[in-house]
């Protein structure tokens, strides 16, 4: 294999026993540099640990190792555990801190670990998991850390040498392989030039059939559309239905691979897979969260062999998944960033754009930008292509559990870590004060709730340093003994009610009377943990409790067909199997937990058991793949 200058700098240094970090716009080829750290350590028979910041992407990764190292991949995903003691484990950047936090001795094994989407570390809610895994990273092992385009890059570096007192090199690459070219939809025109965008007295509305058109007769597909709502990904998908884009060679061929597909899938009977079916025969089709996960994958391998020609899709697609295509389109260049919708951060823009170009096939990639002058100004579209992407800040917050973690290994001493962490690292004194002020007042709470006494941690705390996340609430029902009174479908509905978040203003449906004594329970529970944090300026607030999957859950206990339980809710149904995915997970950790009765694991193994079946069996969907 021919390497890149930036490919070839990154392989010295790895081989020279070094840790790098490289960055690197999206497409520019740095999963090679992975593939040479795991064959380097399958070849000095060492471990070497993959982590992806989602569980899509690892299992992307699981199958496409699969192929060039077989038997010697594994994967660990909370839901999904297959060959779990194997050379080369790839899983999820949670499942490893818990690991070096609880468990160190089993990563011995292993030399080296690959963070991909290293800048993950500047993500809002779980950017403090990367933070934490690389605060504690055992002093035995080396890291690769595959990076998008970030300013500080370097100072990210330097912090990690720091901690570890050993060197990191940081490896560059700001040169696309396949370059961009710019274009922009606006009064229903397509120009080539930002300054061109210019309100219009008869202001026009930008029309698809226009600008699909426009791409269709440069020859710019196949494309991949973005779109920053999973309801408009399907509108618009069928608002394109009277194109066709497939000869009839291309659509027997497409018809045959989806039958085939969906057979594999156990999907010929699922209303969605039919919905789907008159596009795809016309080379278009949608992806998002909301779709069942099989046939998510279904449409993935339809795309990737090239036979799909438009998709619409949600900005999960961009990340890390291998999906290039010639032309990248944005619907829009605004987006809702948690608590209010602004312009597009332009690291999150690159992320998607970068799709735009495949590398040994196209000369150069083309992106469209949708742009209606009453919601962004010029200026601001300026902004978020030419402005120099992000830098990474950190996102410190300490969970409970990590706190529980600590202070087992280091009591009152656990305060000593946090001039480890980035955050201190990056801050001024204020910040750092208030960082150590939410510490000690989260160590505070856990003192006077009981999860620890005498400088130890009680049954109560040792519970909670295990289930990260929803430690409170959960250690509350441990403690009150209430998950030994619930049969099967009280721990399916407590543990699909911890995990699950809905949708702003997503009303509740409807409970059982069973379920509603435990939701009043789990919310008064709720109640009085907020007080708690309220008092002590702890923030956000931990997880409530939500019952919206209840029903649906105690129906699927009973071994009710998949599509019946969707009519017991209103949540799409690639949620619904997310959710129940994450279900299992939390059990599994309080199965798993030393201070569980024998009782309480045979019952907690019994639920997985009825839970993880047909679509939810998220290993099933892997061994077929």
């Amino acid at each position: 294999m021919i390497y890149d200058r930036f490919q070839q700098e990154s392989i010295a240094h790895i081989n020279n026993g070094h840790s790098v970090i490289v960055s690197a716009p999206t497409g520019a080829g740095k999963t090679a540099i992975a593939e040479h750290v795991i064959q380097t350590c399958l070849d000095q028979n060492v471990g070497v640990i993959y982590t992806a910041p989602i569980k899509a992407l690892s299992n992307q990764k699981f199958r496409d190792f699969q192929g060039n190292y077989s038997e010697k991949i594994g994967i660990l995903t909370g839901d999904v555990s297959i060959n779990a003691d194997a050379p080369v484990l790839i899983m999820t950047t949670e499942i490893f801190r818990n690991k070096v936090l609880d468990e160190p001795e089993s990563l011995k094994k292993y030399s080296w670990i690959i963070y991909d989407e290293i800048h993950y570390i500047d993500n809002y809610e779980r950017g403090t998991v990367w933070e934490e895994s690389l605060v504690f990273l055992p002093k035995h092992m080396n890291l690769l850390g595959l990076s998008a385009t970030i300013p500080n890059i370097k100072q990210l570096a330097n912090w990690i040498s720091t901690i570890h007192n050993k060197p990191v090199q940081v490896v560059l690459e700001e040169k696309r392989p396949v370059p961009l070219h710019f274009f922009f939809q606006c009064n229903n025109q397509v120009v080539d030039k930002i300054t061109h965008l210019r309100r219009s007295r008869e202001a026009k509305a930008n029309k698809l059939h226009g600008l699909i058109d426009y791409i269709r007769e440069r020859e710019g597909l196949p494309c991949i559309y973005f779109v920053f709502g999973r309801k408009r990904t399907e509108d618009l998908a069928f608002e394109l239905s009277t194109y066709n884009f497939l000869n009839k060679d291309e659509q027997q061929q497409i018809e045959k691979m989806f039958d085939d597909l969906c057979r594999r899938f156990e999907l010929t009977n699922e209303s969605s897979a039919s919905l789907i079916y008159p596009l795809i025969k016309r080379g278009i089709a949608y992806h998002h969260a909301g779709m069942l996960p099989t046939l998510k994958e279904v449409i993935e391998r339809l795309f990737t062999s090239r036979l799909i020609k438009v998709i619409f899709t949600t900005e999960t697609f961009a990340l890390g998944i291998n999906m290039p295509s010639r032309t990248v389109v944005f619907d829009e260049l605004r987006k809702y960033y948690g608590r209010f919708i602004r312009p597009l951060k332009t690291r999150d823009f690159y992320q998607m754009a970068g799709r735009a170009g495949r590398r040994g096939i196209d000369d150069e990639g083309f992106v469209y930008c949708r742009v209606n002058l009453n919601r962004i100004k010029p200026e601001e579209v300026k902004e978020v292509i030419y402005n120099m992407p992000e830098k990474v800040k950190s996102q410190f917050n300490t969970s409970y559990a990590t706190v529980l973690n600590l202070y087992e290994k280091y009591k009152d001493d656990l305060f000593n870590i946090y001039p480890l962490t980035l955050h201190y690292f990056q801050t001024k004194k204020k910040e750092q004060d208030e960082a150590l002020r939410l510490m000690n007042a989260k160590l505070k709470l856990l003192k006077d709730s009981g999860h620890i006494q005498n400088n130890s941690l009680t049954p109560k705390g040792r519970f909670a340093k295990a289930v990260y996340g929803y430690e409170l609430i959960l250690a509350e029902l441990y403690e009150q003994n209430i998950f030994e009174q619930l049969d099967e479908f009280g721990l399916g509905v407590i543990a699909v009610s911890a995990v699950f978040e809905p949708r702003k203003n997503q009303e509740l449906i409807n409970v059982s009377k069973k379920s509603r004594r435990l939701k009043q329970l789990c919310e008064e529970m709720h109640e009085k943990i907020k007080g708690q944090e309220a008092r002590l300026r702890i923030y956000p607030f931990s997880k409530a409790p939500y019952f919206n999957l209840s029903l649906a859950m105690e129906y699927w206990l009973q071994g009710t067909a998949f599509s019946k339980i969707l009519q017991f809710t209103d949540t799409d149904e690639g949620e619904v199997v997310r959710y129940f995915r994450m279900a299992i997970q939390i059990l599994r950790e309080i199965r798993d937990n030393p201070v569980s009765s024998s009782f309480l694991k045979d019952r907690i193994k019994e639920t997985i058991r009825m839970i993880n079946r047909d679509v939810v069996d998220a290993e099933k969907q892997l061994r077929e793949s």
